[in-house]
């Protein structure tokens, strides 16, 4: 019986298909115009940079429109600190809900 569970849950992973990797980049060492492109280029990207005091390193998931936000979602303009501009525009995905109806 174990072996069948096995061969069962073996089967339906294998059946998923790989996963979609995605690139991570530091935002603070690419221009605004650079990581524009780069999140218009891969569709979804992660951007991690150092907080404002310097302590801790952020990131997030940023992506060009609303298809790659899953159900319930949207794309939300936002910024990050980019190597030359402290407030570079770009869209991450935020929940929509009866009181934030987007």
């Amino acid at each position: 019986m174990k072996a069948i569970a096995a061969a069962l849950i073996l089967s339906t992973v294998a059946s998923v298909g790989p996963a979609q990797a995605i690139s991570r980049y530091d935002s603070l060492r690419q221009s605004c115009a650079s990581v524009q492109q780069i999140v218009s280029r891969e569709r979804a990207v992660l951007l991690r940079y150092r907080s404002r005091s310097g302590n801790l390193i952020l990131y997030d998931r940023y992506v060009v429109d609303d298809g790659q936000c899953g159900t319930g979602n949207y794309a939300a303009r936002t910024s990050v600190p980019t190597k030359d501009n402290p407030m570079c525009p770009v869209y991450n995905c935020r929940s929509s809900s009866v009181f934030n109806p987007h």
